[in-house]
């Protein structure tokens, strides 16, 4: 069952990674492209929820299982290596958009692979810094919210999906929205320079965010005790 987990988790980041950010490498440029590109990753996430919820939890995101940590949904040990499989994932889907931009004829129309960035005209460090913080773990609290007991489970992939979207319909204009630092280090090993560089900003924000999230968890809720394994769908 373990390693059940783990392939979920590999193959849920790998497509996610693949087909989200692929989205962005080869039309961001395109009409609509901002708002295709935040439905793309939408969509990716609740397909992916539910074809992989009943088997891992579908976290597909190191914040999200840090924030499952953090409210006691899942053992630190089991959480290593959903982090290892995550990273893993996203790293072979980056690689194989690079080798599509490099070998496959596809044009990169977002210039570095789909990597997120700052100081870029549309917004600064710091600026950067705080909305990942806080896009984050708003993503995060609904996770936790609609994968409560108490909750529609049957719901969940819809509402996680939706709210990734919309997310992204907001910062992708800004820093091209990270949320999930095993997204944000695959397309930034591949497309080096500035995106490896600033790469810890979206490694870093986004657990202070999921941890954010996991924190003001059980403030909003009526009372009773959480599932112990966060199903996504």
């Amino acid at each position: 069952m373990a390693q059940r987990k783990l392939i979920a988790e590999f193959l849920g980041t790998f497509l996610l990674v693949l087909i989200a950010v692929g989205a962005a490498v080869s039309g961001i440029k395109a009409s609509g492209g901002v708002l295709a590109v935040a439905i793309a990753f939408g969509f990716v996430l609740i397909f992916v929820a539910y074809a992989f919820g009943p088997i891992s939890g579908a976290h597909v995101n190191p914040a999200v299982t840090l924030a499952m940590v953090i409210a006691r949904r899942q053992p630190i040990a089991e959480a290593v290596g959903y982090w290892i499989a995550q990273f893993l994932g996203a790293i072979v889907a980056a690689g194989v958009l690079k080798f599509l931009v490099a070998s496959g004829g596809v044009t990169d129309q977002t210039g570095g692979l789909g990597s997120n960035g700052f100081d870029n005209g549309h917004i600064n460090l710091a600026g950067a810094f705080v909305f990942e913080v806080l896009a984050t773990a708003a993503f995060v609290l609904v996770i936790l919210l609609v994968t409560d007991k108490f909750a529609t489970a049957a719901a969940a992939g819809l509402a996680i999906g939706a709210a990734l979207t919309a997310i992204h319909t907001f910062g992708i204009p800004l820093d091209g929205t990270s949320v999930n630092p095993a997204r944000s280090f695959g397309p930034a090993l591949f497309a080096g320079g500035t995106a490896l560089s600033q790469v810890w900003l979206f490694l870093l924000a986004p657990l202070i965010g999921g941890a954010l999230g996991a924190l003001v968890y059980p403030l909003t809720r009526s009372g009773g005790e959480a599932t112990g394994q966060a199903d996504l769908a």
